[in-house]
């Protein structure tokens, strides 16, 4: 069964002078997100950029997938606070998202690092936003227990 989901945002003026907002997501968990240019290129000053919402969506998509992989391994975690890191940077054919850096730091009872990492390896494969960035984007992952 499909699933579909919808935002809906507001522009007004120039790219680099104008401004926008997300008005409204389909889920209603948030809405009137002010979004700049400058908040993608320089200081966010508290408003949120495409980058910012794509590393959201992707730390807590990883976090599912391992959180799913831990336990079919028989070693549900404990917890895992994720954190991915998305870089949006000039190129020569202009701006591009370059990379999404995911770290990870995971309680795991009855697991050593080298199992946690090889799991986490999987979950960043795995994931279904790593796919949809995979082949456009450098995508990595640290693990770490502890």
């Amino acid at each position: 069964m499909a699933v579909t989901r919808y935002a809906e945002t507001t522009w007004t003026g120039d790219l680099t002078s104008g401004s926008g907002s997300i008005d409204y997501v389909s889920s209603g968990a948030f809405s009137r997100q002010a979004v700049s240019w400058a908040a993608r290129t320089e200081e966010h000053n508290g408003r949120t950029s495409p980058e910012e919402l794509i590393a959201a969506a992707h730390a807590s998509c990883f976090s599912m997938a391992f959180s799913n992989g831990l336990a079919k391994n028989g070693t549900p975690a404990t917890k895992l606070s994720v954190r991915a890191t998305v870089t949006f940077d000039k190129a020569e054919a202009g701006w591009k998202i370059t990379k999404s850096e995911l770290t990870v730091r995971g309680q795991v009872p009855g697991l050593d690092q080298a199992k946690f990492a090889e799991l986490a390896e999987a979950a960043k494969e795995g994931c279904p936003v790593s796919g949809a960035l995979k082949g456009n984007v450098a995508l990595s992952v640290e693990a770490t227990l502890g």
